[in-house]
């Protein structure tokens, strides 16, 4: 195999919501095949601390704080990562937020903020950040979907159409921009033990359940995605596109 396929020395990548959980490994993943990275996210302390690790495996990061629903805060910040590296390569969307009830108890202020965080902060960035890779005739763009785009469970009504949302999302973008060198697809994780999820995981029940349904007999590990968002970085995944990856022990297999 040519590992140079999936060397990504020389390149740069944002990540929204990097400074915790999925996107913190995935920005660790990314410097550890060679690209510099641009940190977005809300919460500073853990942003310096995700910029130090990056920097500490010689690779250039820089953090910068952004409300991906406002529209002003990521053209801000699009504009100080393009001064400081010059370009972004592959952009990760991955912001996102949970509020699980049920159907007829979820409020319209809570599916609100779902659906934009999980799905307008998607397009927000794509929109901002993609001209930028069109100039340049290639880039990659890697959206964080779900098991929950194509399979339901209760009290999830507003986070699973988000992230069915995210699939389609994905292959209208893969389609509109195939011709102009832009590749789009998608990463749908199962449950994986991050921040995120620290409810589920403190419920034996729910725990459990998880466990029971995952054909592989567990939980994912943040560091399990690395394989993935790295191909989809890279030129090994150069005629992959409109696709949604899903990293889930075999639970879609079902």
């Amino acid at each position: 195999m040519n590992r140079e396929l999936f060397d990504l020395g020389g390149s740069v990548a944002l990540v929204t919501g990097a400074s915790k959980g999925l996107g913190k490994s995935m920005a660790q993943a990314l410097a550890a095949a060679g690209a510099d990275v641009a940190l977005f996210a809300r919460d500073v302390e853990n942003l310096k601390a995700v910029k130090e690790t990056v920097e500490s495996m010689g690779r250039r990061a820089e953090f910068f704080v952004v409300d991906v629903l406002n529209k002003p805060s990521i053209e801000a910040a699009i504009a100080g990562a393009l001064e400081i590296f010059g370009r972004v390569d592959i952009l990760v969307n991955n912001a996102g937020v949970n509020v699980r009830k049920p159907v007829l108890e979820i409020t319209p202020e809570e599916w609100d903020l779902v659906l934009d965080t999980n799905l307008k902060g998607y397009l927000l960035m794509a929109q901002a950040v993609v001209p930028h890779m069109v100039s340049r005739g290639q880039g990659k763009v890697i959206n964080m979907a779900s098991i929950l785009g194509t399979v339901a469970l209760p009290s999830q009504v507003a986070y699973a159409s988000s992230k069915g949302g995210v699939i389609q999302m994905t292959k209208v973008m893969a389609l509109e921009w195939a011709k102009l060198g832009i590749q789009v697809n998608a990463i749908g994780p199962t449950y994986f033990e991050t921040p995120l999820v620290a409810q589920l995981r403190n419920d034996p029940e729910r725990y459990n359940f998880i466990i029971e349904r995952t054909p592989m007999g567990r939980w994912g590990q943040p560091d399990e995605l690395a394989g993935v968002v790295v191909f989809l970085a890279s030129r090994a995944s150069d005629f992959v596109t409109g696709q949604t990856i899903f990293v889930d022990g075999g639970w879609t297999a079902w």
